[in-house]
């Protein structure tokens, strides 16, 4: 096919940092219809990962707990409304007076307690605007299935902390993947394969040399790992939960675990990557993510998006795919500016393996996420 040799570089060019960029690529349109009866032969799967990808971009330039202001912005400025604000201008100024007297660790909880989700929703949606009326009709919805929201800070890792604490608070077992015995030693064996790898940037710590990353990255992995089980090896509901509110109250380990996160999330796109260019089938995501003109190899991907999630950016839609794959998780996301349309609740993968477990998240823009805790009694029945 025209797209195998012109897409990207080939597998065993993956080995170097200055692979060509700039060679004869086909549109992504017509990457797109290609992929289709290549991976899955269902067009109307890519049909719905298309939309997905060219959804706004998600999780780009959170602030801390989105709702308050930027997020009603972005959505009710797509509907030209504006003569209806919720919040009056004295009231935004109360707020600002009251986070400026409280003690910064109350109000920098990467998870804050849980609350009732349509006393919440109430609290951020006030108007009249078609917006407004869309959000309380799709809390509305989620509250038939859950009983309360937990609200997750939004510094641009937003997407992970909530899929993590959602993962880490109903996990039961180590999952399969971490429990290979060469998991710790995934840095050194990818460094040795392909040298642009030291250019991943650390959190916090950009320059370091090559045995320097592959040494800290291992510290990571092996932080995880311990991490999951320990809390997965916990019985009691309440204690499990306990167990991982303190985890995310530790910024220092908190912020590794996501550094582990991404380094998983370049293990699994070299993977597909490679899987794609020796002619296997590869889910139909991953036509996606390295048919967009800055990541059209792993290379790129790093380069121009993984080493920007949380510095200046968060996960895009077709990374949220990614994510999924490298967790081995079904990530159910309930997209409330979707309510009443087939996207409302939006599964990734949108073919998910039967035995991933399922995460779930709520988004009010495909920027930042929230998550829904206390399932109802009727659900769980």
């Amino acid at each position: 096919m025209k797209h195998k040799n012109e897409v990207g570089v080939a597998s065993e060019e993956l080995g170097s940092a200055n692979a060509p960029a700039d060679q004869t690529e086909q549109t992504t349109s017509e990457i797109r219809q290609d992929c289709v009866y290549r991976s899955s032969g269902r067009p109307e799967k890519t049909d719905m990962i298309k939309s997905l990808v060219m959804d706004q971009d998600a999780s780009r330039n959170c602030d801390l707990y989105v709702p308050w202001s930027s997020n009603r912005s972005v959505v009710e400025s797509s509907e030209e409304s504006e003569e209806d604000m919720y919040r009056d201008e004295e009231e935004i100024e109360r707020e600002k007076i009251l986070l400026s007297e409280t003690n910064s660790s109350d109000y920098k909880l990467s998870v804050s307690p849980e609350m009732d989700i349509m006393e919440y929703c109430r609290k951020e949606w006030r108007g009249n605007t078609p917006a407004a009326k869309r959000m309380r009709k799709g809390y509305e919805a989620v509250a038939q299935k859950f009983a309360s929201i937990r609200r997750i800070r939004g510094d641009n890792y937003c997407a992970f902390r909530a899929t993590l604490f959602q993962a880490l608070s109903q996990a039961t077992q180590l999952p399969r993947w971490l429990q290979s015995e060469d998991f710790p030693m995934l840095p050194e064996n990818l460094l040795s394969k392909y040298d642009w790898i030291k250019q991943w940037q650390l959190r916090k710590k950009p320059g370091k040399r090559m045995g320097e990353i592959r040494d800290e990255i291992k510290e990571y992995l092996v932080l995880l790992r311990q991490k999951w089980k320990n809390i997965s090896e916990i019985k009691g509901p309440l204690e499990k939960q306990e167990a991982c509110d303190k985890l995310f109250k530790n910024e220092e380990e908190e912020y590794s675990l996501y550094e582990a996160l991404k380094f998983l999330m370049l293990n699994t796109a070299i993977e597909l990557y490679n899987a794609d260019k020796s002619g296997k089938r590869v889910p139909v995501f991953s036509w996606l993510l390295f048919a967009r003109d800055t990541s059209s190899n792993p290379c790129q991907l790093m380069q121009n998006h993984l080493n920007h999630i949380g510095h200046s950016g968060g996960l895009e839609q077709v990374e949220m795919f990614l994510l999924a794959y490298a967790l081995q998780y079904t990530i159910q996301v309930y997209r409330l500016y979707k309510h009443s349309t087939d996207e409302f609740i939006t599964l990734y993968p949108n073919d998910p393996e039967e035995d991933w477990p399922v995460v779930t998240l709520i988004t009010e823009d495909d920027r930042h996420y929230n998550i829904p805790v206390r399932m109802c009694q009727e659900t769980v029945l």
